[in-house]
């Protein structure tokens, strides 16, 4: 009896998805709505995402602008984006606030890079984590007598093969995002 591989593979593949998700926050040098994913506003007592309450809109490669549908929201909104790591004064004219993302610095991009860098060590090594939860569980199933030797090479193979392919993939875009963040 082989090892199912469907189980393991589905957590490989939300590791790689979580990854993406992640990256989308770091702000790349051009105007990007996912930036504000993770800012709440405290609105009316309860924290609630800017996307919930406001339109947000990239006007031009570095200009947001955020109108709120409810216009007392906006004081809130405002102080949230300021509190927020985001690193960008956010311009309220009453009726609309506008984000103008700077150009960043040769400093800022490297600090990035070495950030996603990181970020995609640590996705790789919850990949490999994976991987070791579906060698153990091999081993286990070898054990107990449910499997042959020449399965449980063939399997500790599969997954091997399995985690090559997302590590890659997780190679392939930690360097996209490190290109576009190095891109003037």
């Amino acid at each position: 009896m082989k090892l199912d591989t469907k189980e393991f593979e589905a957590k490989m593949s939300k590791s790689v998805a979580a990854y993406k998700e992640n990256l989308s926050t770091i702000r790349a040098g051009r105007a990007n709505p996912d930036v504000l994913k993770k800012i709440e506003v405290d609105y009316y007592g309860s924290p609630t995402a800017i996307s919930s309450i406001a339109e947000i809109k990239v006007t031009d490669a570095r200009t947001i602008v955020i109108t709120a549908w409810d216009k007392s929201a906006m004081k809130g909104i405002e102080k949230a984006i300021l509190t927020s790591d985001l690193g960008i004064h956010p311009q309220n004219d009453g009726s609309a606030i506008r984000l103008n993302f700077p150009p960043m610095t040769e400093e800022r991009r490297k600090e990035l890079s070495k950030q996603v860098a990181r970020m995609g060590e640590d996705a790789k090594v919850a990949i490999r984590n994976i991987r070791r939860d579906a060698n153990d569980k091999t081993k286990a199933m070898k054990k107990n007598s449910e499997m042959t030797e020449d399965e449980a090479k063939a399997s500790d193979k599969q997954i091997q093969d399995l985690t090559d392919k997302y590590i890659k993939d997780i190679d392939a875009v930690t360097a996209s995002k490190t290109k576009e963040i190095m891109e003037i």
